[in-house]
């Protein structure tokens, strides 16, 4: 994947949260609500920092090819399982 198609990625995943302000109200500055689950989707706030990480970007391009930028939730929805997304989070936290 080139450099640009991962900066739209990233671009949109900003915009998204720009776009549902009301899901973010309660959403300390410099992090992000996230929706995790396959079927039912619970709810998580990670770093900004993570948006950088080729880890989290995969999971990005995931849910862009799942959902496009159209996410059921109101704000950025991860198609993967919660105890993935765990790891994965808890990979990002101390690298």
């Amino acid at each position: 994947m080139g450099g640009f198609r991962l900066q739209s990625l990233v671009a949109n995943a900003k915009q998204l949260m720009k776009q549902n302000n009301k899901h973010q109200r309660d959403v300390p500055k410099g992090y992000l609500a996230v929706y995790v689950g396959e079927i039912q989707r619970k709810r998580f706030v990670v770093p900004l920092s993570y948006l950088d990480q080729p880890l989290f970007q995969d999971l990005l391009r995931r849910s862009e090819e799942e959902f496009g930028f159209n996410h059921p939730m109101g704000g950025l929805t991860i198609p993967c399982c919660e105890e993935a997304f765990v790891c994965l989070t808890t990979q990002l936290r101390v690298s």
